[in-house]
């Protein structure tokens, strides 16, 4: 394999996985490398004095191919395709025999297979290679993942496409190929699982990316960028996590519009532009609230906040990998989120509905969430209902095994030591014990905590009349004292919350003081949640406390 048809670029002006890419190949470890991750997106190519915009197909021919004599590309839309070279592949007798070039992906494959062959028995002969590169976009179309079929002719295409990695004719020749795909689980398995292949993903741009990317659109978008012209590190920076098509298609907009990017808006615009490439499987929650919000739970509340401290001071060693909320339902496992978020001031990214009925989509879906956390940065990832939500180890082949593969990615995604500090996970459920033991483990999920309902009525009294005065209904100390008789135990704040709504309305409607409404709401109270469920799930939180202190007094002993 030659040392030098890959463009060895200086490391400084090249991404990190390009360079990978070519020390790969020079070092003749492989010749084929499967592209995946943001791998549609626009990028800097480093040429020139300042670089320039492009697509992968540009930086792969452009950059990192220029000395490839001929470079074929295929696709199902446009077939086989010569890029470069076409002087020498019209040599090609077969071509000269038949030049109508197939479509169809086996016959596409085997007549690319027969070229590379016949190339490479041509340079043994004459002792003269014609180096060939050959990119295969969208290659999970070509060489699905089909698990569990038996599908003769894909399989005997993706061997193929494998003996361009293996084949000692094809190994010895300076041949390179590039299988593109966004997910790994996308693709055939025999491609993504050969000892022979790279992988090699290519990340979404960081802010020095964007930055770059910003100098070069600067000129086009005068107005639009009128207020950064001299600081464009800060929209580069306010706008990590998007893609860079994203960000320039923004750009646009705004230019047409003659409107100039507030540093106001970029927060709202990243949240717009993350959730639109995400194509609506996570979704921002934005949040101005702070734990002085969060009604009692002074312990929880300490503790988080020496959490935040060590964050801001970067001291990551003692940061926990994940927390997990755990509690009755209503005990405001959300709220709590939303607190912390607005406390610590970084982005909360909740994970929504990302399973998908085709094969390979959910495992897909997943790839590209842990593509976006690893390129926000710092940020929260909420997981409510995780006992639904996180999948199990054995779910019997009842759903073909897409739990499994759910658990085992997002085992291996939470125990990940590079996020410690960067990315931490928020699991939230009332059933902690439907959660896979290994995925609260410590390493994983380093705190619990459990958060409870009221175990006093003055607790349950100062929790409502906190509600109520959100709502403008004062109700003083004295009034507290009568109404106690009547505060029911274990009030959750979800059910403390409805009961101020009704006592609001009462006052609205009925004209009644705020003391008397109250009254009228406690007298035919009815706990929401039945006793024996809201006891079992007190039991479930009080087990799983990863410290007694966030355990109140009333509750370590079990309930009475």
């Amino acid at each position: 394999m030659s040392t030098s048809e890959l463009a060895p670029i200086a490391p400084p002006n090249l991404p990190t996985w390009a360079a990978d890419l070519i020390t790969q190949y020079q070092s003749s470890a492989t010749n084929q490398f499967i592209l995946y991750g943001n791998v549609y997106d626009r990028m800097v190519l480093p040429l020139g004095s300042k670089g320039e915009l492009g697509s992968l197909n540009d930086f792969l021919l452009r950059v990192l191919m220029p000395r490839f004599d001929v470079i074929l590309s295929y696709d199902l839309g446009n077939g086989i395709r010569i890029e470069k070279g076409g002087e020498f592949f019209t040599q090609w007798p077969a071509f000269k025999e038949n030049p109508e070039l197939p479509n169809a992906p086996r016959p596409a494959i085997e007549t690319l297979t027969h070229y590379f062959r016949y190339v490479a028995n041509l340079a043994r002969l004459k002792g003269t290679k014609t180096p060939v590169g050959c990119l295969l976009k969208t290659a999970h179309l070509i060489a699905p993942a089909l698990p569990g079929a038996l599908n003769y002719d894909l399989n005997a295409l993706a061997l193929l496409m494998r003996d361009w990695s293996i084949d000692s004719l094809l190994t010895e020749h300076d041949l390179a190929t590039f299988l593109i795909t966004e997910n790994l689980n996308d693709l055939h398995p025999l491609l993504v699982n050969n000892p022979r292949v790279a992988h090699i993903k290519v990340p979404l741009p960081a802010a020095d990316d964007l930055q770059c990317a910003f100098e070069l659109m600067a000129p086009a978008y005068k107005t639009a960028l009128s207020d950064y012209t001299t600081n464009l590190a800060q929209p580069a920076q306010q706008l990590t996590g998007a893609t860079l098509s994203a960000v320039e298609n923004m750009l646009k907009t705004t230019e047409h519009r003659r409107q100039k990017l507030k540093a106001d808006d970029l927060v709202s615009l990243k949240k717009q532009l993350v959730e639109k490439d995400c194509n609506g499987l996570i979704e921002f929650i934005e949040s101005k609230k702070s734990l002085d919000d969060l009604h009692g739970q002074d312990k929880v509340k300490t503790w988080l906040r020496q959490d935040i401290a060590l964050w801001r001071q970067n001291d990551l060693q003692a940061m926990p990998m994940g927390y997990l909320l755990c509690g009755p339902v209503g005990t405001g496992k959300t709220y709590m989120v939303e607190c912390l978020a607005g406390e610590a001031g970084v982005p909360i990214v909740k994970l929504k509905n990302f399973r998908d009925k085709w094969v390979g989509s959910t495992e897909g879906n997943l790839e590209k969430i842990f593509r976006l956390l690893q390129a926000l940065g710092r940020c929260y990832v909420f997981v409510d209902e995780a006992d639904q939500a996180l999948g199990r180890r054995d779910t019997g082949g009842n759903d073909s095994g897409v739990s499994g593969r759910i658990y085992s990615m997002l085992a291996e995604e939470m125990s990940n030591t590079d996020n410690r500090g960067k990315v931490v996970w928020i699991l939230a459920s009332s059933r902690p014990d439907l959660i896979e033991v290994d995925l609260k483990r410590p390493g994983r999920i380093d705190v619990k905590i459990p958060l409870f309902p009221t175990t006093t009525p003055a607790e349950g009294f100062h929790l409502i009349r906190a509600l109520c005065r959100r709502r403008g209904l004062e109700i003083n100390e004295a009034q507290g004292t009568e109404l106690e008789a009547f505060i029911p135990n274990l009030l959750t704040p979800g059910a403390a919350e409805a009961i101020a709504i009704k006592a609001y309305r009462l006052v609205r409607v009925e004209s009644l003081d705020a003391a008397a409404a109250l009254k009228e709401c406690l007298s035919d109270y009815q706990n929401p949640v039945p006793p024996e469920v809201l006891g079992v799930q007190i039991e479930l939180a009080v087990h799983e406390a990863s410290d007694l202190d966030f355990v109140p007094s009333a509750l370590r002993g079990g309930l009475t």
